[in-house]
């Protein structure tokens, strides 16, 4: 090779050494405020993975947050996780007494009111008419851009099989609508929540089409899966896998059907490869009937 030719060849090696690497795609943060429902609580799912996720609390659990991390890795997407969770409270207590922990700019954020919307008046949905729009200025103000999502969770069978539940005498998949009613109001009362996440009619879809059990009292039907815990008010880890998969699909807008009957954290967790691509399609289907959400 001439000398010039080497001079050429050291040029280019010179650039190249220089030149910046590919840009990668920016890291979406994204923060979970709620309650046990959030958490995992009465299952593995509860401190499962719990290293891949920031509890801003330092209370060590992955839960519902964790999974979503996991599938967004699955996906080949960059999230940093975060969850801010307080069991038995409502959105009320978090803005109250631990919004410090979280005031800051985030890109998406979900909130999970409490599973009865009160306490002591089940049904009632004037706290969670009051705290989303103290939340939605919180956020907002660090980002007008947020994407904020209201989580409508599931009918808990203690509320409708037990005399002393609100939901007595009601099909099971009453509460669950109930409280997506509510989360529909809170949402056209609130500028700036960009939609709800339909856990608790994905729940629903479970029972009616066959994969999930209907009551957990009467046993379990072989072949059906039981979303609830022990209780019979949490979730199983089938619960809150579907719970994951419904968050999963609505924020990124991946079909979590893609995630296939390989899914590692389905297999981490006991879920035959048949139960997991069975609750990946009732996800899939909840958010099919949703159709594309408003922004």
């Amino acid at each position: 090779m001439t000398i010039n030719g080497l001079k050429a060849l050291a040029m280019l090696l010179a650039l190249c050494a220089v030149a910046p690497a590919a840009a990668q795609p920016r890291q979406r943060t994204i923060l979970f405020i709620g309650n046990s429902f959030s958490q995992g609580a009465h299952s593995p799912v509860r401190n499962w993975h719990a290293g891949s996720v920031v509890d801003l609390n330092r209370d060590g659990y992955g839960g519902v947050p964790a999974l979503f991390k996991e599938f967004t890795e699955e996906a080949g997407l960059n999230y940093a996780v975060s969850l801010e969770t307080q069991g038995g409270q409502s959105l009320a207590f978090h803005f109250d007494e631990r919004r410090a922990l979280f005031e800051r700019a985030w890109d998406v954020v979900v909130l999970q009111e409490f599973s009865t919307l009160d306490r002591e008046r089940p049904g009632d949905a004037s706290s969670y008419l009051r705290s989303v729009p103290r939340l939605v200025a919180l956020f907002h103000g660090y980002n007008p851009a947020v994407q904020i999502e209201l989580m409508a969770t599931w009918s808990r069978a203690d509320e409708t099989y037990r005399p002393k539940g609100h939901w007595y005498g009601r099909p099971v998949t009453a509460m669950a609508l109930d409280l997506r009613a509510a989360a529909n109001r809170v949402r056209a009362a609130t500028r700036g929540v960009s939609g709800v996440l339909p856990v608790g009619e994905a729940w629903n879809r479970a029972i009616q089409t066959g994969v999930a059990d209907a009551n957990p009292y009467d046993g379990v039907a072989f072949g059906k899966l039981d979303l609830w815990s022990y209780d019979q008010y949490h979730a199983s880890v089938y619960g809150y896998y579907l719970e994951a998969l419904v968050v999963f699909g609505r924020i990124t807008g991946v079909d979590p059907l893609t995630l296939g009957k390989d899914e590692s954290a389905a297999d981490e967790l006991g879920l035959s490869p048949a139960q997991a691509t069975a609750l990946q399609r009732v996800a899939h289907d909840q958010l099919a009937a949703e159709g594309r959400p408003r922004r």
